[in-house]
């Protein structure tokens, strides 16, 4: 192909940085952003194209170390770190204790108890008697605060990030402590590797910078004629890029429903039509219904903060219906009525109060069961949020299915059953165990397990026979068998993945190949 023709299928992009510098000049990403303003990555993508027809090359390539604040550091760099909040806020309020300067600063207790750490270890902060904190002295600012503070404002005076090379050992030190290259949404710096690729323009972009002149080209013409351009008739004065009208067109493709969506649907009918009844509630729910009406202790290790995600506003429910309530607090204080010695501590009837995301599909089973029939079916397909590490086989949103059996004549034989009607005819296993486990609310309680092809094996969900300390505190006084079930995890099997994450691709090719896997043969 000859240089005319070749020119003519510049990118917009790549002639105006051939009309803006002259061969032989020395330029990079940040050069070409500044001088050209080019969204950030449209610069890699003309370098790309340009070194492709040799209208430039590469001169040299250096890495660099930058500290980019977070949304976090910019709170901080506006509103003061929590060391600086903490001091202020003890120094007009006077002394306080720490689950009250959390809920004034808006903190997670983790945050105020890492930040008076530091500051009673220096000598600013201690407790009273009364275990508040008080200030020892006046009210000064540790060196290392001085610095984070110094960090931040410098940070955010660059732009939002600043370069290794431009702070003091004294400052890197401090940095280097509290910025993370992955996970730094708890951090108030993201370690940030950059690289700087210095390019040359070569003698070849010469003899294109005469051609795009004599042509007429500037590399402000337009791709597309927008029904903005037509409103404001713009389009008259505008300058179009040529284009071939023999190129073939897009595909058109109807549209279709997501597999996984399909997959929900097939398996809540096939619950119907073994005469389940469906249920569903709130994604916002308080910690009574989440977990103390199943019988799960205030101190258990997954009322953790790192497992729950809590409300921030407002943080508590008005009020727990009774007599559910009461019940379910003697039940754990004493038993209660339901021939239990119960967990023997103090129930706290505020912390019940306290909102936070459904962590398990259960709490739906639980608020059913004072209305529900006997005997009676009931299942649903529950939104569920839980911290977790995100991985082939765990994600921090995901669905379960969810449901209960109530019963006189309901056993452990029978919810094995429905057990293996989900991992065989449901999730498609070839290979199901059943392993002993445990839940607060369950007794017997039985796991479920499945081959995966390239996973292996991994547990599908848990189940039990709920305790009497759940069933007699909500009014039930026969059997009740429960499970709950990850849906993801079924549909992994089902349509053939090997990652959980794949569910919600956006790849439409992808997509479109799952529903085909689904259709009858």
């Amino acid at each position: 192909m000859d240089a005319l023709s070749v020119a003519k299928t510049l990118h917009p992009l790549e002639v105006r940085i051939l009309l803006a510098y002259d061969p032989g000049s020395e330029i990079d990403g940040e050069t070409v952003r500044r001088d050209l303003h080019f969204r950030e990555g449209q610069e890699n993508q003309a370098f790309s194209w340009l070194l492709g027809k040799g209208l430039i090359t590469e001169v040299a390539r250096s890495a660099s170390t930058h500290f980019e604040l977070t949304a976090l550091g910019h709170e901080y760099a506006e509103k003061g770190s929590p060391e600086e909040r903490i001091i202020a806020l003890v120094a007009e309020q006077g002394p306080a204790k720490l689950i009250e300067i959390a809920e004034k600063l808006g903190f997670d207790q983790k945050t105020i108890g890492s930040a008076f750490g530091l500051l009673s270890k220096v000598g600013t902060l201690s407790l009273d008697n009364d275990k508040r904190a008080m200030l020892v002295g006046e009210a000064s600012f540790p060196q290392r605060v001085l610095t984070i503070k110094a960090l931040l404002t410098k940070a955010k005076a660059a732009g939002g990030a600043v370069a290794e090379t431009a702070l003091s050992e004294a400052e890197l030190e401090v940095i280097r402590s509290v910025a993370k290259k992955r996970g730094a949404g708890d951090s108030p710096f993201r370690v940030v590797e950059r690289e700087r690729v210095l390019y040359r323009l070569t003698e070849a972009a010469e003899e294109f910078r005469g051609l795009l002149k004599s042509l007429g080209v500037s590399g402000e013409e337009l791709g597309a004629l927008t029904p903005g351009l037509l409103e404001t008739g713009d389009w008259k004065k505008a300058s179009f890029r040529p284009y071939n009208i023999g190129v073939a067109p897009a595909r058109t493709i109807p549209g279709r429903k997501n597999p996984y969506v399909e997959f929900l649907e097939s398996v809540k009918d096939k619950l119907v039509s073994l005469g389940f009844e469906e249920f569903d509630g709130n994604m916002v729910e308080t910690e009574f219904w989440n977990s103390d009406a199943l019988f799960m202790p205030q101190f258990h290790s997954a009322r953790d903060i790192h497992d729950v995600y809590s409300i921030e506003k407002p943080s508590m429910a008005k009020f727990i219906e009774e007599p559910h309530l009461s019940k379910v607090a003697a039940a754990h204080e004493n038993g209660g009525d339901t021939g239990s010695r119960g967990w023997n501590y103090h129930f706290d009837r505020d912390f019940t109060r306290r909102l936070i995301l459904r962590s398990q599909g259960t709490v739906l089973s639980a608020r059913q069961l004072p209305s529900a029939k006997v005997p009676g079916k009931y299942f649903g397909i529950v939104r569920c949020f839980r911290y977790d590490k995100v991985d082939a086989t765990h994600l921090s949103d995901f669905y379960q299915t969810e449901g209960i059996v109530l019963g006189k004549d309901v056993n452990l034989r029978t919810l094995l059953g429905f057990l293996e009607m989900f991992a065989v005819e449901v999730a498609g296993a070839k290979e199901v165990k059943y392993v002993p486990g445990y839940f607060p609310f369950t007794e017997p309680s039985v796991e479920v397990h499945i081959k995966h092809p390239v996973l292996g094996w991994f547990e599908l969900g848990g189940s039990g026979i709920f305790r009497p300390e759940v069933t007699k505190s909500l009014g039930i006084d026969v059997p009740v068998l429960a499970w709950g079930l990850g849906i993801d995890r079924m549909a992994l099997m089902t349509l053939g993945l090997n990652d959980l994450r794949e569910l919600f691709s956006p790849d439409l090719e992808s997509v479109r190949l799952r529903r085909t896997l689904m259709q009858p043969k």
